[in-house]
C-alpha cells in the first residue's frame, strides 16, 4: 500500500520519476548515494515485518486487556465506553499537539493510508506510535493498516538514512518495507505488488522496484505464515457458491451498483466531515480529538458493535443477523461510515479497510434478510468489491483483498470481478458528473 500519491506510506519518500536514469546496481563508496541490492531489501523486509508483528501483537493484547477481557462488565456499565474513548482520544490529541504526530486530515480514503505529517522526518515516530495506539484503543472506526503504513515508513526512512540510499531509489525502498508489512497482515504474498503497480506514479512500472516489492512481500508473508501469526485472510469466511447460475450474473451487476452507492456515501460523509470539523474546532487539535472521542463514546455506548474497526463484532452479527433486522443493519452500516469519516477528519491514525468491509457486510446481511434465496457470500462480496475499488482507486487490489478475507471460490471470484467492474464504472461516472456540476460554482 504505498506508492507516492497512492496508498500507504505517509507520502514521505521521494517519488520515483519514470524518466529518472537507472544508476548502476552497486553501492558507491565515499559517502555517495547507494542503490540497494537484494540483501538490503531482505534486511528492511525483516525489520518491517518484525516491527509489524510486535506492533499488532501489542495493540491486540492491550485492546483485549482494556476492553474485551472485561466486555461483560463494560456492557454492564456503559459509562465506561465514553470514559475510555475520551481517555485515548486525549492521548491522540496530545501526541499531535506536542509530538508532531502525523494525521490523515487531508484528501480522501486513499490518503488516509499515508498521513500528512512532515516530509521524511523520522522524529515523528514517537508521536505516530502514540497516536496509532491511542486511535486503535479509543474505539474509533479505523483499522490498523494505516498506522502500520506510517510507522513502517518511518522505519524505512531511518534505514535509508543509514544506508545513504539514493533519492531516486527511496520510493522503491519504502514500498518494499511496506510490502513486507502488508503482505504479512493481509496474508498474501502478491497483494502489495498488485497495489503498488496500480497506484504507481507515471505510466511505466519500474521493474527493479517491483522486484524489491515482490521479494520483500514474500519475506513478510512467509514470516507471518511460519510463525502462525493472525492475518486478514479468511477473517470473515462465507459458504461458497457451489454453482454459477445465470441469474447470479444479474445479481452481481445490481450489487455492483449497491457497492458504488456505499462508496459514494462514504466519500460524501468524508468530505462533509472534513469541512465541518475545522469549522467547529478550528486548529485546536486536542479539542478536536476529545470532541470526536465524545461522539465515538456515546455512539459506542448505545451500539457497542460500532466500536473499533468492526473486525471482532462483525462475527456475532453475521451469526444472527435476524436479531438486528433490516433497518438496524442499514443504520449500523451508515453510522460506521460516519464514524470512519469522523475518525479520520479528527486526527485518528488508521486505515479504512475493515470499517468499509463492516459497513458493506451490514448491507449484504440486510439484503439477505430481504432476499434469503440469494447466497449470502454473493450479497456481501459483490458489495465489498466495488466499494473498496472506488474508495481506494485500486480495483485489482480490492478484488484480491475481498477474495482473501471472504475466501471466495472461483465462481464467487467471477461474480466479484463483474460487480467490481460495474460498480467502478457507475461510481466513476457519478463522481465525474458531480465534479462537472460543482465546477462552475468553484470558479
Amino acid at each position: 500500500m504505498a506508492t507516492a500519491g497512492g496508498a500507504a506510506g505517509p507520502g514521505r519518500a521521494t517519488a520515483l520519476r519514470d524518466d529518472a536514469p537507472a544508476p548502476a546496481d552497486r553501492r558507491e563508496r565515499g559517502g555517495r548515494a547507494v542503490v540497494p541490492h537484494a540483501l538490503h531489501v531482505v534486511a528492511i523486509a525483516l525489520l518491517a515485518i518484525a516491527f509489524t508483528a510486535v506492533f499488532m501483537g501489542v495493540a491486540g493484547r492491550l485492546s483485549a486487556a482494556i476492553w474485551y477481557d472485561h466486555w461483560a462488565d463494560v456492557l454492564g456499565h456503559r459509562w465506561v465506553i465514553p470514559a475510555g474513548a475520551l481517555t485515548f482520544s486525549l492521548l491522540v490529541g496530545l501526541a499531535q499537539r506536542y509530538l508532531r504526530a502525523p494525521t490523515a486530515l487531508s484528501g480522501g480514503f486513499t490518503e488516509t493510508l499515508k498521513g500528512d505529517g512532515p516530509q521524511d522526518d523520522r522524529r515523528t515516530f514517537p508521536g505516530a506510535l502514540l497516536t496509532a495506539l491511542g486511535s486503535l484503543l479509543s474505539g474509533a472506526s479505523v483499522g490498523p493498516e494505516g498506522a502500520v503504513a506510517v510507522l513502517v515508513q518511518d522505519l524505512a526512512a531511518w534505514a535509508r538514512a543509514r544506508l545513504r540510499v539514493a533519492a531516486e531509489e527511496a520510493h522503491g525502498f519504502d514500498v518494499a518495507a511496506l510490502a513486507s508489512a502488508f503482505n504479512g497482515i493481509v496474508g498474501n504474498p502478491l497483494f502489495t505488488g498488485v497495489l503498488a503497480t496500480e497506484l504507481r506514479e507515471g505510466g511505466r512500472a519500474n521493474l527493479r522496484h517491483l522486484s524489491w516489492n515482490l521479494l520483500a512481500g514474500a519475506v513478510g508473508f512467509s514470516v507471518y505464515a511460519l510463525f502462525g501469526l493472525q492475518s486478514f485472510a479468511q477473517a470473515v469466511a462465507f459458504p461458497p457458491v457451489e454453482s454459477l447460475e445465470p441469474v447470479y450474473l444479474l445479481y452481481a451487476v445490481l450489487l455492483g451498483l449497491v457497492g458504488a452507492a456505499v462508496a459514494l456515501v462514504a466519500g460524501a460523509l468524508m468530505r462533509a466531515l472534513g469541512a465541518l470539523v475545522p469549522r467547529l474546532v478550528g486548529e485546536r487539535v486536542v479539542a478536536r480529538a476529545l470532541g470526536a472521542g465524545a461522539v465515538i463514546g456515546l455512539v459506542g455506548a448505545a451500539l457497542p458493535e460500532l466500536l473499533f474497526s468492526g473486525e471482532r463484532s462483525i462475527h456475532a452479527i453475521v451469526a444472527a443477523p435476524e436479531r438486528y433486522g433490516v433497518g438496524l443493519l442499514l443504520l449500523l452500516a451508515l453510522l460506521k461510515l460516519f464514524l470512519l469519516g469522523l475518525s479520520f477528519k479528527s486526527g485518528y491514525l488508521g486505515g479504512p479497510v475493515f470499517p468499509v468491509l463492516f459497513a458493506c457486510t451490514m448491507v449484504g446481511l440486510a439484503l439477505h434478510l430481504l432476499f434469503p434465496a440469494v447466497p449470502l457470500s454473493l450479497l456481501v462480496l459483490c458489495v465489498e468489491g466495488p466499494a473498496l475499488a472506488l474508495l481506494l482507486g485500486a480495483p485489482l487490489s480490492a478484488v484480491l483483498l475481498v477474495a482473501l478475507v471472504g475466501t471466495a471460490s472461483p465462481n464467487e471470484l467471477a461474480l466479484l470481478v463483474l460487480a467490481t467492474a460495474v460498480g467502478l464504472q457507475a461510481g466513476t461516472a457519478v463522481r465525474d458528473a458531480l465534479a462537472r456540476r460543482a465546477a462552475p460554482a468553484g470558479r
